[in-house]
Order: C-alpha cells, then sequence, then structure tokens
C-alpha cells in the first residue's frame, strides 16, 4: 500500500494527495475542479454530518432545504454580499439542448435562453431571505432556526481535493430573529458548536476569534471563526459563524411586527462548515504511513484480520473470530471481520494501517488455544497481546485513548508552533523558517494588513476572543497596537 508513497519532509502536497487518493478517499472527476467522494470518504463525512447534525438539533435547529439555482436579480440586493461573490459564481444562461444540424453532437438551443439568468448557489443568504419574506410576520414567527445540508459551487481556478474543490459539500446555518442581543447570542452559539465538534470529534485543538475586515463573510457585520493549525505549519480555517446584522433583512424587506406594535427589521445571523474539515483530518493527524483517524469520525473503529493455512484452522478462527466481532459491535463499537481470502493478513495488515482503522485485532489459532489475540493501535503503531475476555473493557479504553491522544498531541504541535514577534524582522523569520501560529501587533488597519499579505502571503487568520489585550507597536508599521492578533499563512 505504501509503495512509492510520499512523506510528509519531502512533499507535503504530494503525501497530502496520495493519502486522499490511496487510502480510498476521493478522487478527481472528468469536471475541471470537482471531485468524486469515494464510499471510504463519504463515510468519514456522513459521520461528521451525523455528530453535526444531533449538535444543531440539540441547540434547537431543524433541517429544511431550498433551491439549487438563484435568480441574478436577488445578488444585486446586498451589494457587498454580490461583489464577494461575483468572480466565483457559475451561470446557466439557458434552458435547452438541440442536435447539432452539422451532426456534432448537440449544442446550445439559441432559443432557449432564459429570461433571467440562474446563479448556481455559492451560499444560500439572498434566496433563503426571500423566502423568510413569506414566513415572517410578526414577532411569534421569531426565532427561525433553519439549517441546510446542501452542495453549492464556488468557481475555483486552484483546486485540492476536500480543501478546495468548485463544487463542496457542507451545511449552511440561516437564523433570524427579533432582536440583536438574540442575533449575536447565536452567533457565538454555533462558533462554541463548532470548536466543540472541533476538539471532541476530530481531535484538533482550534482557536476561536473575530475575523478582520479584508477577511469578513460578505455581506456580514461580522464574522467569527475556528482555525486550526496543519501538521505544515500552515493554518486552515474550519469554519465560520457570521452575524449578519439587518444587512439581508433590509436588502430582502424582511420586517416584524413586534410586541409594541412597531414594525422593524429582522436580524440575521448564518454559520457553515464543509468537507474541508475531511482535508483538516488528513493533515492534523496522518503520518507518513497513511490517513490517521480519530476513533469518533472513523468508519471503522476496529478491524479483525483472521490468520489460517488449513482449512481446519480457517474454521476455528473464523468463529472465534465472530464471536468477538459480535461482543465488541455489542458495545456499539463500528467492527469488520475482514473474511476476504484473496488477500493475505500482511496485505490487509497494510491496507487498514494506512486506511487509518484506530485498532487491529489479529487472531490465529495459536491465539484462540491461549485465548489471546494481538493488538495494533493505528495512532502509536504499537501492538500488545491482549486476553479475549479483556477485550469488552480493553477495546473501548483503547479507543477513547486514542482519541484523547490525537488530540493532545495535536494541541502540543500547536502550542510548539505558536510565537509571538516583535519586530518585522522577526515575523518574517519565523514565517520562513517554521510557519505556524504568529502573535504580533497590528495597527488594525486593512491597508497595513494587504501589505503584509501582498510581501509575504500571510493572513490575520483571527483577533482571538477573550484574550486581555496587550497594546504594543505594529510589527509592519510602528503605529499603535490594541493587542496581538494571529498570522499565518493559510489553505
Amino acid at each position: 500500500m505504501a509503495k512509492d508513497f510520499s512523506t510528509r519532509a519531502e512533499n507535503y502536497s504530494k503525501w497530502y494527495n496520495d493519502i486522499v487518493q490511496r487510502a480510498e478517499l476521493a478522487e478527481n472527476s472528468a469536471v475541471r475542479g470537482c471531485m468524486v467522494i469515494k464510499p471510504y470518504g463519504y463515510a468519514i463525512w456522513e459521520k461528521m454530518q451525523a455528530a453535526l447534525d444531533n449538535m444543531f438539533k440539540e441547540t434547537g435547529h431543524s433541517n429544511a432545504y431550498f433551491p439549487l439555482f438563484i435568480p441574478k436579480s436577488f445578488f444585486s440586493k446586498e451589494a457587498d454580499h454580490v461583489e464577494g461573490f461575483a468572480k466565483e459564481c457559475a451561470i446557466v444562461t439557458h434552458y435547452r439542448l438541440k442536435n447539432d444540424p452539422d451532426g456534432k453532437g448537440v449544442v446550445v438551443d439559441g432559443d432557449a435562453k432564459l429570461e433571467e439568468e440562474l446563479i448556481i448557489r455559492p451560499t444560500s443568504e439572498t434566496i433563503i431571505w426571500d423566502t423568510y419574506r413569506n414566513w415572517i410576520q410578526s414577532y411569534r414567527d421569531l426565532p427561525i432556526l433553519v439549517n441546510q445540508w446542501a452542495n453549492v459551487v464556488r468557481w475555483e481556478m486552484r483546486t485540492r481535493m476536500f480543501l478546495r474543490t468548485a463544487e463542496f459539500l457542507w451545511q449552511e446555518g440561516h437564523t433570524a430573529h427579533a432582536t440583536e442581543q438574540e442575533a449575536l447570542e447565536e452567533t457565538y452559539q454555533m462558533l462554541d458548536v463548532y470548536a466543540d465538534f472541533a476538539e471532541n470529534f476530530m481531535a484538533i485543538p482550534v482557536l476561536k476569534g473575530l475575523k478582520s475586515e479584508n477577511e469578513r463573510f460578505a455581506g456580514a457585520l461580522e464574522t467569527f471563526c475556528i482555525e486550526a493549525l496543519m501538521q505544515d505549519g500552515k493554518a486552515l480555517q474550519a469554519g465560520t459563524s457570521h452575524f449578519l446584522g439587518q444587512n439581508f433583512a433590509k436588502a430582502f424587506d424582511v420586517k416584524f411586527a413586534s410586541k409594541e406594535g412597531k414594525l422593524e427589521h429582522v436580524w440575521a445571523t448564518s454559520w457553515g462548515v464543509s468537507t474541508r474539515l475531511v482535508g483538516a483530518l488528513i493533515m492534523a493527524h496522518s503520518d507518513d504511513n497513511g490517513l490517521v483517524l480519530p476513533p469518533k469520525l472513523a468508519p471503522i473503529q476496529t478491524v479483525i484480520v483472521p490468520i489460517y493455512k488449513t482449512e481446519d484452522q480457517r474454521k476455528v478462527v473464523f468463529e472465534k473470530a465472530a464471536e468477538i466481532k459480535k461482543l465488541l459491535k455489542g458495545l456499539g463499537i463500528r467492527v469488520k471481520f475482514d473474511d476476504r481470502d484473496t488477500h493475505k493478513p500482511g496485505w490487509k495488515f497494510n491496507e487498514y494501517e494506512f486506511k487509518g482503522v484506530p485498532v487491529r485485532i489479529a487472531i490465529g489459532p495459536r491465539d484462540v488455544e491461549n485465548g489471546t489475540v494481538e493488538i495494533a493501535r493505528r495512532d502509536l503503531l504499537k501492538k500488545d497481546i491482549v486476553a479475549t475476555d479483556q477485550l469488552v473493557q480493553r477495546v473501548p479504553e483503547l479507543l477513547d485513548d486514542i482519541q484523547d491522544t490525537l488530540f493532545q498531541r495535536a494541541l502540543t504541535f500547536r502550542e510548539e508552533n505558536t510565537r509571538k514577534a516583535d519586530s518585522w524582522e522577526e515575523f518574517v523569520h519565523i514565517l520562513d523558517d517554521k510557519g505556524g501560529f504568529i502573535l504580533a501587533h497590528w495597527d488594525g488597519t486593512a491597508e497595513t494588513e494587504q501589505k503584509i499579505k501582498d510581501e509575504t502571503k500571510a493572513t490575520i487568520r483571527c483577533i482571538p476572543l477573550g484574550d486581555k489585550k496587550e497594546p504594543g507597536k505594529c510589527v509592519y508599521t510602528g503605529k499603535p497596537s490594541e493587542g496581538r492578533v494571529v498570522f499565518a499563512r493559510a489553505y
């Protein structure tokens, strides 16, 4: 499985692509910039969906679905929004094909031009707020707490599977509130949900913060985010929660009668994460032997591989393996018994190691006689001999320990790769030498932020929440700074 497999040190980008393809997560499609998510990769996304969907519903949200197509005129109603997405839009102009008169396949029927072009959704604020106008008349109709699981299209020229593709899967929450305070509370609540999911399911520590004006979502008053650090020292935005104020309510004339009988505009939020989280999993945890998955999101948490030579041994080993599978399945563990006779045990070991299965159990005829099995944990590549009657206790403990170990390892890596810079020379040196998160002073201007980006490709990932302000001088201009912000090169 690992033959000709790149290492992180040799070529990090190729290492990432090798894992995506050889672990059978995804592959490039016939459509430029789009990917095919294969069953194993989609199973990881399904685990993410299930966990997040439960968290959304626990916080009072319901799922709905809105059209893929958005009238072009809708984007003209919110100026910042259309400016932010104009260069990424895919546009439908015609509704019919016809046979080529020259016999060269099919062509667009020029007589079938749409009266108004349709935009394939890059995000759904416009179509949803046009809909909310019909749903909201009174304070009694609020709040509206809706989430949508969908696909979106943003016409990317430079793509990388999971991290940045022209079409991707995501969820987008869109909520409507009677007051500014309620909308802000919702924005912070969903940021906390994302951070909880990243740390407790993905085993990835994240920074919570506020985006700068340059990095803010188009049409939002404020954008909050969670930022994760990948093993190559680059940051990855893992989720965003936007306070939209009344921008979209005003653009689409969404008003409600308050308790006092006044007609007021609704307050709004939106928030989302996407399949780029699968890319985050790969880059945060995997190693030079392939994919490493946290148990909570692994499609297969434990695999059982039988070892035998004769038919008699096969019967004995299969019987015991089936017992172990039933035992572990009864504990709620996602377990697979690989009974294929088309591949040897060594090949299977390599396959499941490369696919990041957290726990592997090997059992042969001598193990059956001794009442033991061999257990291997993927994160540390360690093996141990365990009594069969101890598996009920040992496997759940091992899965919990792997989940915690992956988080602690990622947290240690982030701490070791978060540094302060107090001068421009120090800032550039850290970026070029080690990367990671840089805590540096910034004068608060968009102009300075853009100059830093142009010269170093580093951006402000977030303005940390809750930190005590530490006044200083901007590393670039020397002008006064209210506090340090987090810089990094990013995906």
